[in-house]
């Protein structure tokens, strides 16, 4: 896909061969989420997030959504950071924001409250106040996908994405923390790209490998996705989320 609008420099807008590109050039976080924002690279992705902005849901008929691709929020400067799956279509897809406006969010951000990370124990919107203390949080792709399933060439083409973020945030990320399989494995290839000296580590609730990598010692952990699949079902409590993302925080020093 091509666009008739383009920004300059290192925010032109994605085309489908240049992601990877357009990755590399960022600079800053900044920079990297307003690109992100801009990323018109997968069609089907693009068909519809559009799709579901206009069509929306009933009880959000009244609603302007967002309809765009999200970028990460929180610190610019995270010790800790935390890969979900993808933006909810009537979640972030609407509100603009990770995990914010559906149930997933409200699961994340109330245990991160919990445990002295999140400002407020909820998240709803883009200006409800929501700040993370040393922690950020993004999406190994970047567009809600239908039925909350990207396809396999989808997150190759978005990987460029988080290997970015993940750079550019590796002089103070201390752990990482995968919510869900897809996550998990789309963060450790990273780092393995990176040079990080992980190996296969099966994804569980609780699984974790502690490794160094050029003289910095980093967790990585893994929690259950905080979906309604499993929180209705009662694969993934409270009790279990809070258990891994605290290790994760005291781990990173990003709670006091």
């Amino acid at each position: 896909m091509t666009s008739s609008t383009e920004l300059p420099g290192p925010l032109a807008r994605a085309k489908t061969t240049n992601v990877k590109a357009v990755a590399a050039k960022v600079e800053t976080i900044a920079q990297l989420d307003e690109a992100i924002t801009q990323c018109n690279a997968c069609p089907r992705l693009v068909s519809w997030r559009e799709e579901v902005a206009i069509v929306k849901r009933k009880a959000y008929i009244d609603h302007e959504y967002w309809g765009k691709p999200i970028s990460g929020f929180g610190s610019d400067k995270p010790r800790l950071l935390i890969v979900g799956l993808a933006p909810g279509a009537h979640g972030a897809n609407r509100t603009g924001r990770i995990f914010t406006g559906d149930s997933s969010g409200d699961w994340l951000y109330g245990s991160l409250h919990r445990i002295g990370i999140a400002k407020i124990p909820t998240s709803t919107s883009r200006d409800d106040g929501q700040k993370l203390k040393h922690t950020r949080i993004n999406t190994a792709v970047r567009c809600a996908p239908p039925d909350n399933k990207p396809e396999t060439a989808e997150r190759d083409m978005c990987a460029p994405w988080l290997k970015r973020e993940i750079e550019l945030t590796l002089p103070t990320v201390r752990a990482f923390v995968g919510l869900g399989s897809f996550a998990w494995s789309a963060l450790i290839k990273i780092l393995k790209e990176l040079g990080h000296p992980i190996p296969t580590v099966k994804f569980g609730h609780g699984a974790e490998y502690i490794y160094s990598h050029e003289g910095v010692q980093y967790l990585l952990i893994a929690s259950y996705h905080p979906s309604q699949q499993n929180t209705f079902t009662g694969k993934l409590t409270q009790d279990q989320l809070d258990f891994v993302l605290e290790k994760a925080g005291r781990f990173a020093h990003a709670i006091d």
